[in-house]
């Protein structure tokens, strides 16, 4: 549906909200629900006590696959577990519909991705609710936490039209 252009590969890389190194802390400023988007960023926010309403994980970091106790903890879930196809720098309908699903479900989600969720973290803050909070890595840095305002759901908007592809059709998946 969407593919990432090369000039908005550098833009990407900067954080969009407050970069924390302490789960807890993080927890503690959030607002919920919270949704993660990673493996390493799910396993912490579960090792800290906290199930995330939606996590996106795709069993790597870093264009590695994640070590065996951190894809045992992210696979584990009560809640929902749904897996489905999305290509590397692109966004796929079947992740915005089921995205958007799982944030409207009331049980907890798990969207196992085949490819890879990078980019999930955009239409995550348009899915969300108002207050929720899109928690993300930053590569050898930490997680992100984005708070999920007019504001921001307003820059995620225009990022996603920047995108190749049908950004009105992609919009109008997720809501817009």
């Amino acid at each position: 549906m969407l593919t990432l252009p090369t000039e908005l590969r550098e833009e990407l890389k900067e954080p969009f909200g407050p970069l924390y190194t302490d789960a807890e802390t993080l927890l503690s400023e959030a607002g919920r629900p919270i949704i993660a988007v990673g493996d390493v960023v799910t396993y912490h926010l579960r090792t800290a006590g906290h199930e995330p309403h939606v996590a996106v994980v795709d069993g790597r970091t870093k264009r590695e696959r994640v070590t065996e106790e951190v894809r045992a903890a992210v696979e584990s879930t009560d809640g929902r577990r749904i897996e489905l196809i999305n290509e590397p720098a692109q966004l796929s309908r079947e992740l915005l519909i089921e995205l958007r699903d799982a944030v409207e479900h009331e049980e907890n989600t798990l969207l196992l991705v085949e490819g890879e969720e990078d980019l999930a973290t955009l239409p995550a803050v348009l899915a969300a609710p108002l207050d929720g909070t899109v928690v993300y890595g930053q590569p050898d840095e930490g997680m992100v936490a984005i708070p999920v305002t007019d504001e921001t759901q307003s820059e995620m908007r225009d990022l996603l039209a920047r995108f190749d592809g049908d950004a009105t059709a992609a919009l109008a998946t997720l809501g817009y």
